[in-house]
């Protein structure tokens, strides 16, 4: 059986399930408590859990995060809530020179099981300090773990794994503008391996590629092309590190055609790593150059219509799997 619950439901459930099962696991972040998460997301946790489990800390992420990388180097297993991955920022230097360093550092003595989450990227007319979406930079260092999902469906499977069973820091980033999307989850236990991407829909001219609240550009894009005869198969990575760029070198060995559709800036990001994999892995596959869409290379504006202008959407990407195919625009 499964049920049709919203995105954040879903991530309650896999943290609810998790620690009702080992006594180590907690949660900590700003207003996760008392205010049931600035988002809802652990709305009754509290209640259930007490508040030696699910605590409140001060506006000091560095702080919260210092303790939670302690409390994992000895032994428990931290759920951290950052109101935004902006804010997280304050906290790289606990991340980047502790949690992901430890491990190696200590000759594989201590790890850092530890569950870094909260809504990333933009929301709307948030300005620029609170619309940055920072997969590549977490991404980029070694040690970590990147979980980048686009539906309730696999962050509970990514949520329940990253918990349970990942012995190294996860960087779990969500998305404000999803967490009320329904998605159909099964009332049975389950878990999603990190590092698998997903093929959410079959094709055979193009390959498609996104991940994160990008998906939704991606598929509608996809259903806008079928109307006009060309398929695409639409791949979903989940997972940013790990990448699971060989499920995607399958698909353009199919279709030999790429779009990679990413909410990052362009420099050093995600699709540009993805595309030097497959060019030099696939190139002998490619019909065209691999391309992808991005969002403007610049900070993202408070105003409506630059926002729009900044983000990937559909149009763009139905004009560049067009190019991709030579078709007429």
């Amino acid at each position: 059986m499964a049920r049709i619950i919203a995105f954040r439901e879903a991530l309650r459930e896999a943290m609810s399930e998790e620690m009702r099962r080992d006594d180590r696991v907690f949660l900590m972040g700003e207003e996760v408590a008392e205010y049931n998460g600035a988002y809802k997301v652990s709305q009754g946790m509290l209640d259930e859990f007490g508040a030696k489990r699910v605590i409140d800390t001060p506006i000091s992420e560095l702080g919260f995060t210092a303790v939670a990388v302690g409390a994992a180097q000895k032994g428990l297993r931290p759920i951290v809530e950052f109101m935004t991955w902006n804010f997280a920022v304050l906290a790289l230097d606990q991340i980047l020179n502790t949690a992901s360093k430890m491990l190696a550092m200590s000759g594989g003595q201590v790890s850092c099981p530890i569950v870094f989450r909260g809504p990333n990227g933009s929301a709307g007319q948030l300005g620029a300090q609170h619309s940055t979406a920072f997969e590549s930079y977490y991404a980029n260092i070694p040690g970590l773990k990147v979980v980048s999902p686009s539906n309730g469906y696999d962050a509970k499977g990514l949520m329940k794994q990253a918990i349970r069973f990942e012995e190294d820091p996860i960087m779990f980033m969500e998305s404000e503008v999803m967490y009320g999307d329904k998605s159909e989850v099964p009332d049975d236990e389950y878990y999603i391996p990190i590092g698998l991407a997903d093929v959410k829909k079959q094709g055979r001219d193009v390959t498609i590629v996104s991940w994160n609240k990008m998906m939704k550009v991606a598929m509608g894009a996809a259903t806008e092309l079928e109307k006009e005869g060309i398929s695409a198969e639409v791949i979903d990575l989940r997972s940013i590190r790990p990448l699971d760029w060989m499920t995607v070198l399958e698909s353009v060995k199919k279709t030999n055609r790429l779009v990679i559709v990413e909410e990052q800036w362009p420099m050093c990001g995600v699709s540009s790593e993805l595309a030097y994999r497959i060019q030099k892995e696939g190139f002998d596959y490619l019909d065209a150059p691999v391309r992808r869409i991005t969002a403007a290379d610049a900070p993202l504006h408070y105003a409506p219509n630059l926002v729009a202008a900044a983000l990937p959407d559909v149009p763009r990407t139905v004009t560049l799997v067009k190019d991709v195919m030579y078709a007429k625009k």
